[in-house]
């Protein structure tokens, strides 16, 4: 028996070695130091390239902080980062050479210069399968810039990834992750999920992908946006995003920096560059050339930040989304913003998009700013189509004055599609224009000051059927108000009388 306890602890020991020397690769075994002074780049590389000499591996980060310039990944390849490990991009000013230059793009035109370029980052991999990057360590963006920047030797992206496919990412930590903390272009098969983002423009580009699977993720992010999914021309053709699941995440605004160490801080809220409001949502768009698609939004929380943005406005189609299961706590801009729009930044001759087929359901809503209200907005023409909102509670802070209820909204078919855009808002819970066929079932619109605005708007709208809605009103100020609009069913709302309208030019109620 004591001669088989011993084979038996020898053989564990042989598998643990043979575990250690073949399976895992150890950075400092390569020449790392870890020290947070000496740059790192060639010994990650170098173990990186044994591990793909053997057909694949993990690369391994032991405890300890690692400065490094552009890593360039290899299929079969994961990295692994371990509690306590940090890996962290050097800052060019401090420790010279540099990041590799960003790759030239003939398609560059039609999007932002970030969206188009890949290399100039600190993790970079293309053409790649089945990569993962996974453990409890952090990367810190410290040496990477938020701006889209065009200058040789400098990176503005923790991680990029171009036409790859079989992907996690997961457990990790991201501090100041740069430009884009993630963009995945291209990328199929993909799994995100229990990352802590808390980065200073936006977080996670999911642009031109297919099957993506975002989950248990924290992601703050107030200079931009947090999960944003995109469409753009960046691979020279348009490719749809589509076959994806955000789920059990939760996006805010926060100071940068204070969501990771807990004090969740609102000094900056007023110097945010981004048209003047704390950004941190989800959003589709803006770059959309090639759509999106079957996609389901479920079981996640807003804080301190804007509202859910649907957007098409560069010819794409977004068709078949379902949202439910969501929370937003003082909200800073619009809570919901559909919009179809005619920005064409694209090749020429692509058509107008389709904004159509969106269930949302089972939300409840504090927005702050009494500036915005919920947005649906086609353009002249091309109307947004087929929307479902059912099961909403929005509880409004008010206080707009009278002149707000004047105003006039533009159409602005080809400006930058965001709620800012449109200024001040004319209706309180929702301004709703060029839409066919749209349900608003069991809703209810709370005031916690008055408004002398209507709650909703109605412009250009072919179907609609307001069902059992709870809309909080002002003395004399109207719930309603419909502009050019036919086919419009009430029933079971208050303070409205069941009402059922063929076609209007202009009324109120």
């Amino acid at each position: 028996m004591r001669t088989l306890k011993l084979l038996f602890f020898t053989l564990f020991l042989a598998e643990s070695v043979f575990a250690q020397s073949s399976i895992f690769y150890n950075v400092k075994d390569y020449g790392a130091k870890g020290d947070g002074q000496t740059i790192d780049t060639k010994a990650i590389d170098a173990a990186i390239a044994a591990a793909s000499e053997k057909g694949g591996g993990t690369v391994f980060f032991p405890a300890g902080i690692y400065l490094s310039f552009t890593i360039h990944l290899k299929s079969f390849i994961t990295l692994h980062l371990d509690n306590g490990a940090v890996l962290e991009a050097a800052d060019v000013k401090k420790q010279g050479l540099g990041y590799d230059p960003a790759e030239p793009n003939q398609w560059d035109m039609f999007q932002d210069f970030g969206h188009s370029h890949w290399r100039n980052s600190l993790i970079y991999g293309e053409n790649l399968q089945n990569i993962a990057i996974t453990g409890l360590g952090t990367i810190f963006g410290n040496g990477l810039t938020r701006e889209g920047n065009k200058t040789p030797g400098m990176a503005n992206k923790a991680i990029a990834l171009k036409l790859c496919r079989n992907v996690v990412l997961k457990d990790f930590s991201i501090l100041m992750g740069g430009h884009f903390a993630l963009l995945a272009t291209g990328v199929d098969n993909m799994t995100i999920d229990n990352l802590k983002v808390d980065t200073n423009r936006d977080a996670f580009d999911v642009d031109c992908c297919r099957n993506v699977r975002i989950s248990n993720c924290s992601v703050n992010s107030p200079y931009d946006d947090a999960i944003c999914l995109k469409s753009s021309f960046g691979l020279g053709f348009a490719r749809a995003t589509e076959n994806v699941t955000i789920t059990n995440c939760a996006v805010s605004g926060f100071d940068r920096t204070t969501f990771l160490n807990g004090t969740y801080k609102k000094d900056e809220a007023n110097t945010v560059p981004d048209r003047g409001v704390v950004t941190g949502r989800i959003k589709f768009g803006t770059e959309s050339n090639g759509g999106f698609r079957n996609i389901t939004i479920t079981n996640c929380t807003f804080e301190f930040c804007r509202g859910l943005a649907l957007e098409t406005v560069d010819g794409g189609i977004l068709e078949d989304v379902t949202i439910d299961n969501i929370v937003m706590k003082d909200i800073q801009g619009a809570p919901f913003f559909l919009r179809l729009g005619a920005r064409m930044r694209g090749p020429v001759g692509t058509p107008i998009g389709v904004l159509r087929r969106i269930n949302i359901s089972n939300v409840v809503i504090y927005s702050e700013n009494p500036k915005y209200c919920s947005m649906i907005v086609g353009i002249p023409g091309h109307p947004v189509e087929d929307v479902k909102l059912s099961n909403i509670l929005i509880r409004i802070k008010g206080g707009a004055p009278k002149e707000q209820a004047l105003k006039e909204v533009g159409e602005h078919e080809k400006s930058y599609p965001d709620p800012q855009e449109f200024g001040d808002m004319p209706a309180y819970g929702l301004f709703i224009r060029h839409v066919k066929n749209i349900q608003l079932i069991h809703v209810e619109l709370k005031l916690e000051n008055d408004d002398f605005r209507p709650a909703l708007i109605l412009d250009d709208v072919a179907g609609a059927n307001l069902n059992n809605l709870i809309l909080a009103k002002v003395g004399a100020v109207p719930s309603v108000v419909l502009k050019k609009s036919e086919n419009i069913l009430i029933q079971d709302c208050k303070p409205i009388k069941d009402k059922q309208i063929n076609k209007i030019t202009s009324t109120q109620f």
